[in-house]
């Protein structure tokens, strides 16, 4: 059995050219999010990926006591689907080496970007749908997508992520955005613990959320 009070946050944030005019707002809102869920009871480790035409482990695997700020430095295209497959492969891999008891009982996978793909070479939408599907329905993981300035929900459904948990924020509400995405984590976390008979669902965007992120609602 996996352990109920442990969670594994995998981050997966775009840092390609067209984030320059929202880089201040973007960390900002990345940095309330980690302090707001260190204030979350449990262990929870977190691992960042940034991403623009390539892809680069921030830091994986890290308490999130020992999260550092983030930095981004804006840059290049847009290779969100190769982001979003080695970040899957690699932390399945880490997972899979850990015994069953420690083992998160819940693990997100957040993936936030300002614009939409392309330059990816090495996975395509089909196979991150794939990938996506499997892992939620055989390991239970769960997926958000935060997609500035788009129809989030219609790029979320491309690769397998429920529109309930896909989010559109206008470009000048990154904030609201992160607190959103918080408040989503938090109550995931908060039902895995309690044992609730289907904790993904709390992970849903409310529809005064997807208001005060300036998206529409479901």
């Amino acid at each position: 059995m996996t352990d109920p009070g442990f969670t594994v946050i995998q981050a997966i944030i775009d840092r390609s050219g067209s984030m320059e005019s929202i880089r201040s707002d973007a960390e900002g809102g990345f940095n309330a999010f980690i302090a707001d869920q260190r204030t979350q009871p449990g262990e929870c480790r977190v691992s960042l990926v940034q991403f623009d035409h390539e892809y680069e482990v921030v830091y994986e695997d890290t308490p999130i006591a020992d999260v550092p700020r983030l930095r981004i430095a804006p840059r290049g295209r847009t290779a969100m689907l190769d982001a979003i497959g080695h970040a899957i492969t690699s932390l399945g891999v880490r997972l899979a080496n850990l015994p069953e008891d420690k083992r998160p009982g819940t693990v997100l996978v957040c993936i936030v970007t300002d614009g939409l793909e392309n330059a990816s070479r090495e996975f395509n939408y089909d196979v991150i749908k794939t990938m996506i599907t499997h892992q939620e329905q055989v390991y239970s993981w769960t997926f958000l997508y935060l997609g500035a300035d788009q129809d989030a929900i219609a790029q979320g459904s491309r690769m397998g992520i429920d529109a309930s948990r896909a989010l559109s924020y206008g470009r000048g509400n990154s904030g609201a955005a992160y607190r959103a995405m918080s408040s989503a984590v938090s109550r995931m976390r908060t039902a895995v613990a309690a044992g609730a008979p289907a904790p993904r669902d709390a992970a849903a965007f409310t529809d005064e959320e997807r208001s005060q992120a300036g998206g529409t609602p479901l």
